[in-house]
């Protein structure tokens, strides 16, 4: 090949390139600037978590007003709900396993991407706390069972006994037919999942609960599990998770919510979408049980959606908070 021809469809060959570089560089641009959600007004202090839950969600709020972190308003609203023994699905007075022991999930994830969680804890109540421990103190993410009580003790957690009089009638009289059939909300495995914005326009999220009630000994479902039962991404948004966790952890429901919002997808489609993924899953057998979830994206919008009727969720917004009933997709 002669020089001349040789120069001649180099230059061709490199003016491909920089075309297919500067495409290339266009379409990562493009994508970019799609998927990167900035906000169009200030942020004011948002505070959403699942089911009928105000006083949980006016304690987030009041940290929040007072110029706390979204960290801490999360930690401090999901400890309400652990301290209150009149429900059975947090904290202390949560419905026992099969064996009649109370365990305790919980997880905490904030702005910088740091996650802690604690999985199937005995006789510690506030594992939201445990797991916030885990998180800045231990060079781990996750503690375990009698691990993750002893951490707990040794941070100054005291031991009490979880199973409440009415928890442990309702577990005696479940063991004459030791039957479990999930009801439709009233599956008794309701996590209190959390997310807050907070002054600082910061994104953090926590979950806890009791689990699945009667579940095997040493079940756990999704609401410990990062990008399960919570995931939160400060540059996008957070998702959170309740129902039934296996069928949650299957699809990655709170991960899966966050991406999509990325993606360019308001909060309440990405939750929409998340459910389907559950419904059209083969053989799924999604009359059977229910799935909620609720999201928030860094423009302080906000999306819920379920498989069935009757989920909600609690919302601080611009001073209000308000309970608000959840759209669902079995209308038929």
């Amino acid at each position: 090949m002669k020089r001349r021809n040789f120069l001649k469809k180099a230059s061709v060959t490199g003016l491909g390139l920089v075309a297919v570089s500067s495409t290339l560089f266009s379409f990562k641009e493009k994508t970019e600037k799609k998927s990167m959600i900035s906000p169009s007004k200030p942020i004011k202090p948002l505070v959403i978590a699942t089911w009928d839950t105000p006083l949980a969600v006016e304690t987030a709020a009041k940290v929040l007003e007072k110029g706390g972190s979204a960290l801490d308003a999360v930690e401090q609203g999901c400890k309400i709900e652990e301290a209150n023994d009149n429900q059975q699905t947090v904290g202390k007075g949560g419905l026992p396993d099969r064996d009649g022991n109370v365990t305790l999930d919980a997880c905490i994830m904030d702005e910088k991407g740091n996650y802690g969680a604690v999985l199937a804890v005995k006789n510690i109540k506030h594992v939201t706390s445990v797991a916030r421990k885990v998180m800045e103190e231990t060079p781990h993410v996750m503690l375990v069972g009698q691990g993750a009580e002893e951490f707990a003790v040794a941070k100054g957690f005291e031991r009490e006994n979880l199973l409440t009089e009415a928890s442990k009638k309702a577990w005696e009289k479940w063991k004459e037919t030791s039957k479990y059939k999930p009801i439709i909300n009233i599956e008794n495995h309701d996590t209190i999942g959390m997310l807050a914005i907070d002054n600082n326009g910061n994104i953090s999220g926590a979950c806890t609960t009791s689990g699945l009630a009667y579940k095997m000994a040493g079940r756990v479902g999704d609401s410990p599990i990062i990008g399960g039962g919570l995931f939160v991404d400060n540059e996008i948004g957070g998702a959170a998770a309740t129902g039934l966790g296996e069928e949650v952890l299957k699809t990655v429901g709170s991960f899966l919510i966050v991406e999509l919002m990325r993606q360019g997808k308001s909060p309440q489609e990405a939750c929409e979408e998340a459910i389907s993924r559950i419904v059209k899953k083969p053989n799924s057998n999604f009359k059977n049980f229910q799935v909620g979830y609720i999201a928030v994206n860094k423009q302080g919008e906000v999306g819920a959606y379920s498989i069935h009727e009757w989920f909600s969720y609690n919302l601080y917004k611009e001073g209000v908070n308000k309970n608000i009933k959840s759209d669902f997709f079995n209308k038929g």
